[in-house]
Order: structure tokens, then sequence, then C-alpha cells
């Protein structure tokens, strides 16, 4: 399965082209300088007919043209700590999504060895 990752202010140089109501998107917005770029593409998306899941901070509430969005809530924490508790879901879609497709995930298929044993 092909997955993509979009800084929202490029999302206007093609890829925005694609949304419809068959395009699964996961968005992350956080509460920090990306916020109103964020803010704005995710209205892009819900007026293309997209229907995104958004990653964002606790008690946050996304609304896009007057509709609540589901979301998947993680807390609020310094910049430099927040990538790595956004990615968490993230990586937790991807594993119950090649659980389910009978993938083994501790031995992905093409894996070449980064260190060669003598």
């Amino acid at each position: 399965m092909h997955s993509e990752g979009i800084l929202a202010g490029e999302l206007k140089h093609g890829p925005l082209a694609l949304v419809d109501d068959s395009m699964p998107i996961i968005m992350i917005i956080m509460r920090d300088r990306t916020y109103e770029k964020s803010q704005n593409a995710l209205q892009q998306i819900v007026a293309r007919q997209g229907r995104p899941i958004v990653i964002c901070p606790i008690g946050d509430h996304p609304e896009a043209a007057g509709v609540r969005l589901p979301t998947i809530e993680v807390p609020q924490l310094v910049d430099c700590l927040q990538s790595i508790i956004t990615v968490l879901p993230l990586q937790m879609l991807s594993y119950h999504i090649a659980t389910a497709k009978g993938y083994d995930v501790d031995c992905p298929r093409n894996l070449a060895k980064s260190v060669t044993v003598e």
C-alpha cells in the first residue's frame, strides 16, 4: 500500500487534485507555527469531499464546513518532542494494516542486511 507525507503548504502543488471521498487522508494538525497552513489545507480537503482523520492535541476539535472531524488525540508537548508523539499513531496504523493483510511485520519483503557478517 503506497502512502506519502505531504506538507500542508505543498498540497496545492498537485496532490490536492487527487482528493475525493474515496482517498484516505490522515492529517497532523498541531498548535504550532504551521497551524494556519494546516487549517487552510484541511478546509481545501473537505471542500473537495475529502474525509480526513486528524491527529491533534488533546481537547482540540477540528471542524471544516461546520462538520466535526474524526480525531486521534495526542498530548501537546514542546516542539522538539511533538513529532515523536505524533508519529506513534501512524506507526500503529501501519502495523495493524500490515497484520490485517497477513504480512509478517518482523520480516518485510525486500529487506536487505545493512551489516555484513564475516
